[in-house]
């Protein structure tokens, strides 16, 4: 399925990432800045749980990046996603170890280098999603980035909840999605449960960008005392706890529909 698990930094551990990649998506351990050894043993755990393809987000940022990178390269991840950094400089290690590379970028300028430095795919990431987030909506980014791109194929993430957004993104051009917020409402992600049940509560205007980090907002939801809860803008349909298989069947039964019912309208 085209679908792959957002890195969500702490929360996207190996039994997470196994579970999307074992029910046909691609599965992220989040490295954060968490010790090598400690990602190492994620990965490991993870390939006990499945033989499926699944893969690492890099925080290019964090003090030990040179340490991840060479763990990660004698690991031999299928691939990797890179943000909060610039990841050219680190893509032919990652190609030299048989790695896919996966940048999250969030303009039409980066996009362009990206293609250019020989990525296998990139990652277009709007406003809506949780974490930290760029200046550009969902929808203007793939308005501004999908013709652009022909070389490499370019997933779309950011306020994508449901099958009717990868529908959307897919007749937008894109090759896929990228879901974070969905997976976290997940009988296998280990996030808090307050936390998981204050998404599910959660309306659509309880979604906040506040905070700073490198210059960018953080998006999270209002009002959580003691901690911050990281999740997308698109709350509404996110208002149950399923396992990751259920979660996937859903998400391409509504695609299927979607798409089916946009097939029926003459033009």
């Amino acid at each position: 399925y085209p679908i792959i698990q957002g890195g969500m930094a702490w929360v996207a551990e190996h039994k997470l990432a196994a579970a999307v990649s074992n029910a046909g998506g691609l599965g992220i351990i989040g490295a954060a800045s968490a010790p090598p050894e400690v990602v190492r043993e994620e990965i490991r755990k993870c390939k006990e749980l499945t033989d499926k393809p699944f893969g690492v987000n890099v925080m290019l940022m964090a003090p030990n990046i040179a340490e991840i990178i060479a763990m990660l390269c004698e690991e031999k991840v299928a691939f990797v996603t890179l943000g909060a950094g610039n990841p050219v400089p680190h893509i032919p290690a990652f190609h030299a170890a048989g790695i896919k590379v996966i940048p999250v970028v969030p303009n039409v300028k980066l996009a362009k280098r990206i293609e250019a430095a020989g990525a296998d795919a990139m990652v277009i990431e709007g406003m809506e999603a949780g974490g930290h987030i760029g200046k550009q909506t969902t929808m203007a980014l793939m308005e501004n980035v999908l013709p652009q791109i022909k070389s490499v194929p370019v997933l779309v993430a950011g306020g994508i909840s449901d099958g009717r957004a990868l529908a959307a993104a897919l007749l937008m051009g894109a090759a896929g999605v990228q879901m974070g917020s969905r997976f976290l409402l997940t009988e296998e992600c280990p996030a808090n449960p307050v936390a998981k049940e204050a998404i599910v509560k959660a309306t659509d205007t309880d979604s906040v960008a506040t905070g700073y980090s490198r210059n960018l907002g953080v998006r999270c939801l209002s009002n959580v005392t003691n901690g911050t809860v990281m999740c997308g803008q698109s709350l509404n349909v996110l208002n149950d706890i399923l396992p990751c298989k259920d979660v996937m069947e859903r998400i391409i039964a509504e695609a299927k529909e979607a798409i089916a019912n946009v097939q029926k309208i003459e033009l």
